[in-house]
C-alpha cells in the first residue's frame, strides 16, 4: 500500500502569516497616532450642547442647605468633579486655585463620593478656590452628569447648558487653549 502524497498548500495560506504581520503592523501604527493625543482618554459627552442635569446637593460647608442646578442659573460656571481620594486633583489644585483667582467665572466644586471630614480636611490643607462646594455622597447625581472618574470638568453658560466637558487634570495650556476660547465665545465674563 502506498502512502498518500501531502497534498499541495493553498497559495493563499502561504500568505497567511505575513497579512497577519502587516495586519498587526497597521493596528501598532494605528495606536502610536492615537497616543499622540492628550485627552485620548476622554469619551465624548454626549451633554455638550443640551441642559446641565437637574441636581438638588448638599453645601460642602453648610450641609444643611441644599442647591439646586437651577440655583446655578444666569451666569457661566466651572463644575469641577474631585475628591480628597483622587490624587489628579492635588495635581490639578494649584492651577484651579488660579483660575479661582482670575475672577472669569464662578468656579463650583462638586465633591464626589467623599467623606464630609475627608473633604473639609482636603480644602483646609491645600486651600478652597471654589465658589461654593456641592457634595455627591453617594454618587447619584454624578451617574445624571456622565461622571466616570475625577477630576472632570464641566463649563455650563448661564441659561444652564452645558458647553464644554474636560476628562483629567486642569493645565494652564488646557485652560489657555481650550476653556478661555470657550468661555469668549459664549460671552463668560467676570462675575
Amino acid at each position: 500500500m502506498s502512502e498518500p502524497s501531502p497534498q499541495p498548500r493553498n497559495s493563499a495560506m502561504r500568505w497567511m502569516p505575513l497579512l497577519i504581520v502587516a495586519a498587526l503592523g497597521v493596528l501598532l501604527f494605528a495606536g502610536v497616532m492615537l497616543s499622540r493625543n492628550p485627552n485620548r482618554e476622554a469619551l465624548p459627552s454626549p451633554l455638550i450642547g443640551k441642559p446641565a442635569p437637574a441636581f438638588r446637593l448638599p453645601v460642602l460647608h453648610e450641609p444643611g442647605r441644599m442647591v439646586t442646578s437651577d440655583d446655578l442659573r444666569g451666569a457661566p460656571y466651572l463644575l469641577n468633579v474631585w475628591g480628597s481620594w483622587c490624587p489628579a486633583c492635588r495635581d490639578e489644585h494649584p492651577v484651579l486655585t488660579r483660575f479661582a483667582e482670575s475672577k472669569r467665572l464662578r468656579v463650583i466644586g462638586f465633591n464626589w463620593k467623599d467623606e464630609h471630614a475627608d473633604a473639609m480636611r482636603w480644602l483646609e490643607q491645600f486651600g478652597n478656590p471654589y465658589f461654593m462646594v456641592v457634595a455627591d455622597y453617594e454618587g447619584k447625581a454624578a451617574i445624571d452628569w456622565g461622571i466616570y472618574g475625577a477630576p472632570e470638568t464641566f463649563l455650563v453658560d448661564g441659561k444652564g447648558i452645558i458647553r464644554w466637558k474636560y476628562v483629567g487634570p486642569l493645565t494652564d495650556e488646557v485652560i489657555r487653549d481650550d476653556l478661555l476660547p470657550k468661555l469668549d465665545e459664549i460671552g463668560g465674563g467676570a462675575r
